[in-house]
């Protein structure tokens, strides 16, 4: 049983858990952003009341998740899962998929979990190369999802 008591917790140990990896272990990352959800609302003003406006739930929206890693090579599933969206011009079905974001304890344990439903890539950038800086090449995959649920 994962320690769910554990304060506060440390976020550089997380796993990311696709489909499109086809089993094979291609989701180191660097960086996962884009985790959360908030609600969207609609003014509505009170006939004859001046004081206030009432703020009405809408919707719920999510942000795009964004995960970082060094440039993979083109053989990696995830790179053929983007370049089939996003170099294909429309020309085969998007495939969306599931993704879980799994944060880690010391002994590989999830502690905490996040789904994704129906994500698939929007956005697909190489960062900025920099001859004067000794850092590694990153890519950014933003990808798009319906919905979230914390299930941990």
């Amino acid at each position: 049983m994962p320690d769910s008591n554990l304060y506060p917790l440390p976020a550089f140990y997380f796993k990311v858990v696709f489909s499109a990896t086809a089993g094979q272990s291609d989701t180191s990352f660097q960086e996962v952003t884009g985790i959360g959800s908030e609600i969207e609302t609609e003014p509505l003003v009170e006939g004859g009341e001046n004081r206030y406006v009432h703020n009405l739930p809408k919707s719920v929206k999510h942000p795009n998740m964004v995960l970082k890693r060094g440039i993979a090579s083109m053989t990696s599933p995830l790179v053929v899962w983007c370049r089939a969206v996003l170099e294909a011009d429309f020309m085969t079905q998007i495939l969306p998929m599931p993704i879980m974001v799994y944060l880690m304890n010391e002994n590989k344990v999830p502690i905490r979990a996040w789904t994704f439903a129906n994500a698939y890539p929007v956005k697909w950038e190489i960062e900025p190369f920099n001859s004067t800086k000794n850092e590694v090449a990153v890519e950014k995959i933003e990808l798009s999802y319906n919905y979230s649920n914390r299930i941990i």
